[in-house]
């Protein structure tokens, strides 16, 4: 490693230290691994690498206590940069979740259009051509006229970049709730395809090998997001617009291209998206994670900006760039394909067998640091912070539902939770995606689920994201494992076994002890769940300080769940399909209203502890559920979830906007009538069966642990229930389908 005396700039003090977002324990640090005082570009690289969003430092001791092996899984969590999952015939799905929380907050469109770009690049450097993405969205009220900019901009930007770039976006979900309105949570998700032989690794070996930057030039947007995306939005936060990147799908599709032909051909050692930190982070863990050094001349970097700093090139996010180290020999080869598809290529430096990171600039040393001393998982700090419960819960739990006035009108009562933005369609945001192209899609925005063909298979996979942040908020380590459970149902009411997850964990600052309780006790929730349902955590993403100084959003660990369908025959959808058919209850209702969007929307209240859930009956249910599509037996499949039992029904009715179905059902009552209607309680479906079906599904129910009732049949043009309530399908169809469009058309 370099002496002081051979790097040219002037050295650096603990007050610069602590403005890039340092600790002073974290700067003496630094000091004892370089045996010297870093200099000003060294410090940045420190900075950033040493962040939150890239060293996890606050969460990676944690994480690593997740399933993060077994199963289907090809290589386990954090090896690589998305997940991968073998789903047979030689093939294998890459898959990841990641949030851009922070950008979106201050600049919704390019923040979430990034935040897309960045997903689906770390999909195509693992080899695999994106075939998917979905979303998980939350915000604050749509009352609020910032509510409504953020909403409009961040579908907007996701939309354009996804349409743009051609990739279908095929779900996700959006919620809207008072603690997301400083914070807006945009969590990206993208799947890919790619042949088990031709995947790709982001390591750097073999001295003497080429190291490339290909894609766009270099420019000064995006200097600082990974510190930026590591601290608590306040007022400051608009004048930080410049860590916000810029993207360009259009680029990103020519560089998709370019990628995979050169993969596929065999000329790369390694390659990584240039995301959080830039050329910083991608030398670094590659480096890293091959065991070697490289040697990198920022001379030959394209840059779109003049007189810029070593500093600020080594910290630039600018989009669409990626490094590759190539094949010796085969340098020629990759910069010619990139030629061929009009984007930069140039040669930067090469591997050495060094333990050092090299930067120089203007023939000048302006970095010599060892890359294993900046990564996660090599010399990154690593903390676990004090916890303290949250005095809330307590409040929380001591809520007397007793005391909950009963409504005096029942369907006045439902209309207004089935109107809820969080019930309703979200039409209004998958209308601007086009969820169609390269026509792989066939379940899409909707269902329970998406579900992707697999073309020249008779196999699809399903995806699905969830998360809701009320029960997580009233019982941490409960609500996650109801995310995981959730996440599951929803692909297993497609016709799919789950495999595996990918999950986004957004929270508030991790200092603060009662978060970071709140976090660990996810943390166990997660862990529990996905070994119970043998679905292990490939990867993803934590998002910390997402909180501003009046409040923290609600713990949000969102899931990303992948199934298979391994008969195409298998597929299934939420909604009813004919008249006359039978309605079947599967599982048990306790009655439980915490955190649910009745006790929100009707009394103003968000209360109580989060429903329970055995997770052994969440697996029976599931079971019953798989083995009733594997053989043929029901038509539909829809879980119960927000709204309850009532609002279930009424989708199941009206989900098909062009062949509503109605129905005629008895739902039980055990205490009170809203309690029944609008009740959370989890592991319950509501699946149609054909006549002549009905013997095939009683025996195989019978034998399953799950309960079971018949709740009527489908018939005519309105939703009928127990012999009092009659809802016009029209009506509900205009609620469902229109709510959302006129809020954001009339207000403007």
């Amino acid at each position: 490693m370099a002496s002081y005396s051979m790097l040219k700039e002037p050295e650096v003090n603990l007050e610069l230290a602590l403005q890039h977002g340092l600790t002073e324990e974290e700067y003496d640090l630094i000091i004892k691994k370089l045996g010297r005082k870093p200099n000003f570009t060294e410090l940045g690289i420190f900075s950033v690498m040493w962040s939150e969003h890239c060293s996890y430092k606050n969460s990676i001791a944690l994480l690593k206590t997740l399933p993060r092996e077994g199963g289907r899984l090809l290589v386990g969590a954090g090896e690589e940069n998305a997940g991968l999952v073998d789903i047979g015939d030689g093939l294998a799905i890459a898959f990841k979740i990641e949030s851009h929380n922070h950008p979106s907050a201050v600049e919704p469109y390019q923040g979430a259009a990034t935040g897309v770009g960045g997903i689906l690049r770390d999909i195509f450097t693992m080899g695999a051509r994106p075939i998917a993405s979905l979303n998980s969205l939350r915000f604050g009220s749509l009352d609020s006229a910032r509510t409504r900019f953020l909403f409009e901009h961040v579908v907007q930007g996701i939309g354009d970049y996804g349409n743009c770039f051609g990739v279908p976006t095929v779900g996700g979900e959006v919620y809207f709730d008072e603690s997301y309105k400083d914070n807006p949570l945009v969590n990206a998700m993208a799947i890919g395809l790619v042949n088990v032989n031709q995947t790709a690794s982001a390591v750097a070996e073999g001295k003497g090998n080429p190291v490339l930057i290909v894609g766009s030039s270099t420019g000064r947007d995006g200097i600082h997001g990974a510190t930026f995306a590591s601290e608590e939005i306040s007022e400051k936060s608009e004048s930080k617009r410049p860590s916000v990147q810029v993207g360009d799908p259009f680029t990103e599709k020519l560089l998709l291209e370019a990628t995979l032909e050169i993969i596929k051909n065999g000329w790369v050692v390694g390659i990584q998206d240039m995301g959080a930190a830039g050329i910083s982070c991608s030398t670094s863990e590659m480096s890293a994670k091959g065991k070697s050094g490289m040697k990198i001349d920022l001379d030959k970097v394209p840059l779109r900006e003049e007189g810029m700093t070593a500093y600020e090139i080594m910290l630039s996010e600018s989009q669409e760039r990626m490094l590759v180290v190539a094949r010796k020999g085969y340098e020629d080869k990759i910069i010619e394909t990139f030629q061929k598809w009009d984007l930069n290529s140039a040669i930067i430096g090469e591997v050495t067998d060094e333990n050092t990171l090299s930067i120089n600039y203007n023939g000048e040393l302006k970095a010599d640091i060892p890359p294993f001393e900046l990564v996660l998982g090599g010399g990154a700090p690593v903390y676990i912070r004090e916890t303290t419960e949250p005095e809330y819960l307590k409040q929380m739990r001591s809520f007397n539902f007793g005391k909950i006035p009963e409504p005096d009108d029942i369907c006045d009562t439902f209309l207004r939770v089935f109107s809820s933005p969080n019930i309703v369609s979200k039409r209004w945001v998958y209308q601007q995606y086009d969820s169609m192209v390269r026509t792989n899609t066939i379940t899409g925005p909707g269902c329970d689920a998406a579900v992707i063909y697999i073309k020249g298979t008779n196999k699809a996979i399903s995806a699905s994201t969830d998360c809701n942040g009320r029960y997580v908020f009233l019982n941490p380590k409960e609500g996650a494992k109801i995310a995981v459970a959730e996440s599951a149902r929803n692909v297993v009411c497609s016709g799919a076994v789950p495999l595996a997850i990918t999950n986004c964990l957004n929270f508030g600052n991790p200092y603060k002890p009662e978060m970071y309780w709140t976090f660990k006790k996810v943390i166990e929730g997660l862990g529990e769940a996905c070994r119970y349902f043998h679905t292990p955590v490939t990867g993803g993403n934590v998002s910390f300080y997402n909180e501003s100084p009046d409040a923290a959003v609600y713990p949000t660990p969102v899931i990303g769940m992948l199934g298979l369908i391994e008969d195409l025959d298998h597929i299934t959808t939420s909604y009813f399909k004919n008249e006359n058919e039978l309605i079947y209850l599967l599982g048990v209702d306790n009655e439980e209203l915490g955190g649910s969007e009745y006790l929100k929307v009707i009394h103003k209240v968000v209360a109580g502890d989060s429903p329970s859930l055995d997770l052994q009956a969440e697996k029976d249910l599931q079971k019953l559920v798989h083995d009733l599509i594997r053989n043929g037996v029901i038509n539909s499949a829809h879980d119960i979830s927000e709204g309850g039992i009532i609002t279930a029904l009424a989708e199941c009715c009206i989900m098909n906007m062009e062949k509503p179905v109605g129905a005629e059902v008895h739902i039980p009552i055990r205490a009170r009538t809203d309690f029944a209607f609008f009740s959370e309680s989890q592991s319950r479906v509501i699946v149609t069966v054909s006549e002549e079906n009905e013997d095939s599904f009683e025996k195989i129910a019978s034998e399953s642990f799950t309960p079971f009732i018949l709740l009527g049949r489908t018939s005519g043009s309105s939703l009928k229930i127990n012999d009092q309530f009659d809802f016009n399908l029209n009506h509900l169809k205009d609620i469902y389908f229109n709510t959302i469009s006129k809020l954001m058309n009339e207000a403007d």
